[in-house]
Parts: C-alpha cells; structure tokens; sequence
C-alpha cells in the first residue's frame, strides 16, 4: 500500500470554536469588564455582545461571566477558558497577518486621541510622512479634552494617546515626548502679554477662560496658585481651543497655553505670548498606548513616526527635547 494511500489528515473536529467573533468578543469583555466597554472597543452595540455571550454560554453549558454591580468579571469556567482562548486568536490573528503580508508591511488603521493644541502642529506632518513610508496603514484622529482622551484610552478607544502632564513623573507605561513652557496669552495691546516674561504672580486675579474642572492644566494652575497664596480663576470655562483663543483676543481676556498652539496668532498680532516664569509652569508631551489593544506593527510604526517628528520639533526650537529615561 503506498504512502498517499496511508496518510490521513489531521482530524479537527471545530463546532464551539468555529466562530472566533463570539470568541473576540469574550476577550474583549474579559479584559475590560464591562459590555459597554467592550462593544465601544469593537465598534459594536451591546445588544449584539450580549447575544454571542449568552451563544457561549449556552454552547459551553456553563456561565463565562458573573455580573457585578460594576459590570462583569470572568467565572470560574471563564477564568480556565480566557488564557487558551486568547492564545487561539493571536495564532489566528497572526495567521491573518501573515497571510495579508502584513508581517512584511504594516498596515491597517491607528486610532489617535489627541489635545486640540498637541493636533495642530504634528498630524499634518504625521499624515504626510506615514504615506510616504507606509502608505497601507491609515490614521484615525480624535481630538478632545483631556478627560475625553483618558477616557478614550481607558475604554481602548484609541490606539495611541497623547497627553499633557504636569508632575514630575509620568504614569506607567507612558513615554515622554517634549517638554514644553508654559505662556500667559493676552489680547493685542496688553501691557502684561508685551515682555517676554511674566512672574507667576501676575496671574492673580486674571479674568481668565480655562478649560473645566478636571483638567490637568486647571489641577496644575490651582496646585502653583495655593503655593504662591494667589487667587487664580476663570470667569469662562470652555474646553474648545479655538473659541479660547478668539475671546482672548475679542473679550481681552487671558489664558495659559503653550507658544506652539498660538503661534499663527502671535506672528499675525492677534494675540501675544510671555513666558510664565518664577516659578516656571512646564508640561511634559506623553504618549501612552491602550493597554488592551496592544502594539501591533502598524502602531508601533506610527508611534515610532510621532517620536521621529516630535524630535525634529525639538531641533527646531518649539519646543525642549524630551526627557530620556
């Protein structure tokens, strides 16, 4: 008997296992602990997420999940399941790359979360040089408060995230980008805007517009003000850069920003600029990436092109280079 006579295939029998989006869809839930969280992750609704759940469960004959009052958390099935599982979708995620090319190439979209000020100057330049050295990959930006972008990175909303902080440290797993100065921004004509340095006292008593409470910026301001015993607030909050900017100029009102994010204003002389000074007010640039996500190739390609872009930056003086660890 000949030996193609002799050999049989391998014998999967795939029934429970067939439908890996049931299965992508028990990692995502597992992960963030919670449906609504995870069908924002998938770009999916929740009704649908809790149809293949309750599929699972019944094709398991047993409970994946028991619900908390904070949403879910794995069972004692789902704990045992949750490692083999999620080792199968990253053979099969791989499978996939490796069948598109992409272990070659990066590809695919990036999601970023952004400060309107951080936008301004980086995705212009960010677009052009990604299509240049790796057109198959495409970006997706959202931009938002401060708040808006840690939700957005807590919920894996975005791929890559990048921030203001103000301490002396950075969370964890967060890489600093550029250091950057603080500027009090005043209308045209203004006596205290028109040197390029202002002492820190002379923000008392401002009529400001700030961003609203919590905001990394409003916490940093009021954390100086109670040092130097000033009184600092806003007589507008709004979180929107561009209407900052214009009642500055219009209202002859005052605000806190860095020079990048009004340096067409101040070369125009719609606004001017001073250099907040004893004591300095500075910001570190971060970037942070969705813990849950991971960092594929094409993420790794445009945070490693953030980086290259924010340096060069630096070289040209708009800002200081970043902190190296």
């Amino acid at each position: 008997m000949s030996r193609s006579q002799t050999q049989k295939a391998t014998d999967f029998k795939l029934d429970i296992v067939a439908d890996l989006h049931k299965w992508r869809a028990f990692v995502a839930i597992g992960e963030l602990g919670s449906l609504t969280r995870a069908a924002l992750y998938l770009d999916s609704n929740q009704s649908l997420l809790s149809r293949q759940l309750n599929a699972l469960e019944r094709e398991c004959g047993a409970r994946l999940f028991n619900r908390t009052g904070r949403g879910v958390e794995l069972s004692e099935m789902g704990l045992v399941l949750f490692p083999q599982v999620k080792a199968l979708l990253t053979s099969a995620a791989q499978l996939q790359q490796d069948i598109r090319g992409e272990g070659r190439e990066p590809s695919g979209l990036v999601t970023l979360g952004l400060l309107p000020s951080i936008g301004l100057p980086l995705v212009g330049r960010l677009f052009t040089e990604m299509n240049q050295s790796h057109p198959a990959v495409s970006l997706k930006i959202l931009e938002g408060s401060s708040g808006q972008v840690e939700e957005w990175l807590a919920d894996a909303r975005v791929d890559i995230a990048i921030l203001y902080r103000y301490g002396p440290t950075l969370p964890e797993l967060e890489q600093s980008l550029a250091v950057v100065d603080s500027y009090l921004i005043g209308p045209a004509g203004d006596k205290l805007t028109a040197t390029p340095e202002v002492a820190f006292r002379s923000l008392n008593d401002l009529p400001f517009i700030l961003p609203a409470a919590p905001n990394g910026l409003r916490t940093a301001l009021d954390a100086v003000a109670r040092q130097q015993h000033l009184k600092l607030g806003a007589v507008i909050e709004a979180d929107s850069l561009p209407l900052q900017k214009s009642l500055v100029a219009s209202e002859r009102l005052y605000t806190v920003l860095p020079i990048h994010a009004v340096w067409s204003e101040v070369q125009d002389g719609r606004l001017q600029a001073a250099k907040i000074v004893d004591p300095p007010f500075h910001r570190t640039v971060a970037m942070a990436s969705a813990k849950s996500k991971g960092p594929t190739r094409a993420v790794s390609a445009v945070a490693a092109k953030i980086v290259s872009i924010v340096d060069s930056m630096a070289s040209a003086g708009m800002w200081r280079p970043r902190v190296q660890a």
